[in-house]
C-alpha cells in the first residue's frame, strides 16, 4: 500500500481554473505528504478565477507536453468554466488524460473538469458527477450522472463544486493509498 510520502501527484491546469479547486488540493495533498507538481501548457504560472474576477497565480513545475505519466500515481483536474474549456481543445492535455486512464492511474476531476474526461473518451459507462450545468454533456457522453459530492468508478473520481473539496481530496488520498487501478476501457 503506497504511502502519500512516496506518492507523486500531478495537477494539470491553465488560466481560468477555479481558485479553490487548484489551491485546496495542492495544499492538502502536500500536507498529507505527497509530492505535487503543477503542469501548464507552457510551463509558466497559471492564473485562477476567484468569484467574479481573476485571482491568484500558481507556479507551474513543467509543461503538459513534458509530463511522464509513469512518474505519477494520480492526476487532479481543477474546474472552473474557463480552464477545462481551454484544455479540452489542446491535444497534449486530452492525450495526457487518456494516458493516465490507460496507465491505470487515479484521475480526479471536479466541477467542469469532467469535460476533459468526455473529450478523452474515457467516461462512457462510468458513474460520474459534475457541476450541474454539464450534466447533459456527461450523459450524452454515456456517463451515469449522479448528484452527490463524490462519484467514483474504477479510480476515476468526480465531484460537483468547491463545496465538495474536502470530500474530493479525502477520496484522492484514500485512492492513492490503495494504489493503481486496473480498469476496463470506457
Amino acid at each position: 500500500m503506497p504511502k502519500l510520502e512516496n506518492a507523486k501527484i500531478l495537477i494539470m491546469s491553465t488560466d481560468g481554473f477555479e481558485q479553490s479547486e487548484l489551491e485546496y488540493p495542492l495544499e492538502h495533498l502536500r500536507a498529507a505528504g505527497a509530492t505535487v507538481h503543477v503542469a501548464s501548457l507552457d510551463g509558466k504560472p497559471v492564473k485562477g478565477w476567484d468569484g467574479a474576477d481573476w485571482g491568484n497565480s500558481v507556479d507551474a513545475d513543467l509543461k503538459i507536453s513534458d509530463v511522464k505519466v509513469d512518474d505519477y500515481i494520480a492526476l487532479v483536474l481543477p474546474g472552473g468554466q474557463i480552464n477545462p474549456d481551454l484544455l479540452r481543445v489542446e491535444p497534449d492535455a486530452v492525450n495526457l488524460v487518456r494516458d493516465f486512464i490507460s496507465g491505470d492511474k487515479i484521475v480526479a476531476a471536479i466541477c467542469h473538469a469532467p469535460w476533459l474526461l468526455i473529450e478523452a473518451g474515457v467516461i462512457k459507462g462510468r458513474e460520474a458527477t459534475s457541476y450541474p450545468s454539464i450534466r447533459t454533456d456527461l450523459e450524452n457522453a454515456g456517463a451515469n450522472w449522479v448528484d452527490r459530492e463524490i462519484a467514483i468508478d474504477n479510480g476515476i473520481i468526480t465531484s460537483r463544486s468547491p463545496k465538495d473539496l474536502e470530500a474530493f481530496v479525502a477520496k484522492i488520498i484514500e485512492e492513492v493509498r490503495e494504489g493503481e487501478h486496473h480498469r476496463d476501457a470506457a
